[in-house]
């Protein structure tokens, strides 16, 4: 694995993110603010509900943008073994039942996977229960975390 070409995948992914939302948010300005959505008496709600639609799309537009940039100033540094996990780590992980997940840890677009030859690597932050419970630990650590009331136990069986 090769967590600069992750971080890579991660970049565009985001960019095409962006750029959906931007002409989704585009459209959702344009249809709030067209003649033909003007309310003719109060139950017409079309125009105000094109204009909650666009206020969405405008919000989602500036979180995907702080996501990429976030990602975009991560200095990646090699895996160092007398810090640990740090935020730009790519990691193994298995759970108890021996399944095995690649994790990115990034500063922020929590959620978002990418493909790299088949193996799919999902973006975590420090934010999530994994995440913070991940920074600092090594390579053969194990990570007991709690969602929801259910005991979750990892092991890290790789760090890039």
């Amino acid at each position: 694995m090769n967590k600069h070409t992750v971080h890579n995948l991660i970049l565009e992914k985001l960019a095409v993110d962006l750029d959906i939302a931007e002409r989704a948010a585009q459209t959702a300005y344009e249809t709030a603010t067209h003649e033909e959505n003007i309310a003719e008496n109060k139950y017409d709600t079309l125009g105000l509900e094109a204009s909650y639609l666009a206020a969405g799309q405008a919000k989602r537009v500036e979180e995907i943008r702080q996501s990429l940039t976030l990602c975009q100033n991560l200095i990646l540094r090699p895996y160092d073994d007398q810090r640990g996990i740090e935020v730009g780590a790519l990691l193994g992980l298995e759970d108890e039942k021996r399944r095995e997940q690649w994790l990115f840890l990034a500063p922020d677009a929590a959620g978002l996977k990418v493909d790299l030859v088949g193996q799919l690597i999902t973006v975590i932050t420090p934010r999530s229960p994994l995440g913070k419970g991940l920074l600092g630990k090594f390579e053969g650590d194990e990570v007991e975390i709690v969602v929801a009331g259910t005991r979750q136990q990892f092991a890290v069986t790789e760090v890039v």
